[in-house]
């Protein structure tokens, strides 16, 4: 066990930002201060809810309020920079793409609509996913079912301990029929925290003929992300989670070059259905089938409205801490606090009241979910949540699971990890949590 700071003790003073910060281990507890530092959460809040929304630091605070001053001091026409040129090259260096293949949008449900109602489908084609997938996902893919006759094929993986990427990659291939056009899921699981075999879909998707998109949002900030390498035709969602970009900030990656190493597939036919850049007569260029763009395809995306240029700054401001903190150091951090969970979940609960896979690593996150009741009601893990956030400041989420042999789903406890948590606060939640569930099966058991 290694032992990292508690940022609940009395004790803790957050330093702020420090120009002197460098890459290297966060459990190191002077490094892990001034990170810690860097972002406003209460002494008295422990948020383990990062996968809904996470804590946006202060520099990128301050950069969001300043550039709201200066637009309101002096407005003008933003039209020329709302191709947010720069942050989309930092995006793109950030996560390993090109520039004309990243969009910044205004949330994962702007992102995933986009791309979805942008795909050339044909009433009766069918997109294969999971019954894991956010609204952000289920909504835009109904609206194509119920008003393109798409046919939509909801997948439901195991969600247990023993869960492997074989047994997830076999499940989508199984499924695939002649009429099959798309293959969606999401890289890490809102549901489970299971990271999906991402890069084996892709291959599967390649193999097949079909196109590949996921739903990627728990991925920018938690996971040191190479979208070619992926290997994936698009992905969309929030930067307003791990990333901790403002609320109202999410992205698309649309492939817009063929990738002989990762995806040598050719590009699939999109059409940009939210666009300024669009010309209002005639069309775009034909999309190439080769390693150069026949446009920026990135740039057609962003047109799309007068854009939040403040948000634009904030975003670029947490970019740049994450490449201070170096992205593989926030992985590493990140993953380890979401294992250390598990270990303790196992010792405390068993290992069957894991939801979330322990035995693959590839399938490994900084997101737990357990069953610490065994036939709890929705009801009684509501209170479990309400109680925790009303007597300790602690913040986690209940989710529902499908489960593949039963037709109602099952409840668990999702815990969510990021930079600012610690084992100590896993420690301290655990604890309180066996004594929260006995007090209420007590109290179930007294009526």
């Amino acid at each position: 066990m290694t032992t990292t700071p508690n940022s609940s003790h009395p004790g803790f003073a957050a330093p702020g930002w420090s120009d002197d910060l460098t890459p290297g281990p966060l459990h190191d507890p002077a490094r892990w201060h001034v990170v810690r530092g860097l972002f406003p959460l209460r002494s008295n809040v422990i948020h383990f809810d990062t996968a809904t929304l996470g804590s946006v630091p202060r520099p990128a605070l301050d950069q969001l309020g300043r550039a709201d001053l200066e637009h309101a001091e002096q407005p003008r026409d933003p039209y020329a920079e709302t191709a947010l040129t720069q942050v989309r090259a930092e995006l793109a260096a950030s996560y390993r793409c090109e520039p004309d293949e990243i969009a910044v949008t205004g949330s994962g449900s702007d992102a995933m609509s986009r791309i979805l109602g942008g795909l050339a489908l044909e009433p009766g084609d069918e997109i294969v996913t999971t019954t894991h997938e956010c609204y952000t996902v289920r909504a835009p893919l109904n609206i194509l079912a119920n008003r393109r006759g798409i046919r939509v094929r909801r997948l439901t993986p195991r969600s247990e301990a023993g869960l492997d990427a074989e047994e997830i990659v076999s499940l989508f291939e199984r499924a695939i029929t002649p009429r099959t056009r798309v293959l969606q899921w999401a890289a890490v699981s809102l549901t489970t925290g299971v990271t999906f075999p991402t890069r084996q879909l892709a291959e599967l998707a390649q193999r097949r003929g079909l196109i590949s998109v996921v739903d990627g949002s728990l991925l920018p900030g938690q996971v040191d992300l190479d979208l070619h390498e992926l290997g994936v035709d698009f992905l969309g969602g929030s930067l307003a989670k791990y990333q901790c970009a403002p609320m109202g900030t999410g992205l698309i990656y649309a492939r817009n070059r063929v990738l002989p190493d990762f995806n040598p597939a050719p590009l699939p036919e999109f059409w940009p259905v939210v666009s300024l850049a669009y010309p209002a007569e005639g069309t775009l260029p034909q999309r190439t089938g080769d390693q150069e763009p026949a446009y920026d395809l990135g740039a057609v995306l962003q047109h799309s409205d007068t854009a939040d240029l403040s948000r634009a700054v904030a975003l670029r401001e947490c970019l740049r801490i994450w490449e201070r903190l170096g992205q593989e150091n926030v992985q590493w951090y990140v993953f380890g606090l979401g294992g250390y969970l598990k270990e303790r979940i196992i010792s405390i609960w068993g290992r069957d009241a894991l939801c979330t896979p322990a035995d693959d690593d590839r399938l490994h996150s900084g997101i737990v979910a357990f069953r610490p009741f065994k036939r709890g009601s929705a009801e009684q893990y509501q209170a479990f949540r309400d109680r925790l956030a009303a007597d300790q400041g602690m913040h986690v989420q209940i989710v529902r699971i499908p489960v593949p042999t039963a037709e109602e789903p099952m409840f668990a406890v999702r815990m969510s990890v990021h930079l600012y948590n610690t084992e100590a606060e896993i420690d301290k939640a655990l604890d309180v949590m066996v004594l929260l569930r006995e007090g209420l099966e007590a109290g179930k058991n007294r009526r």
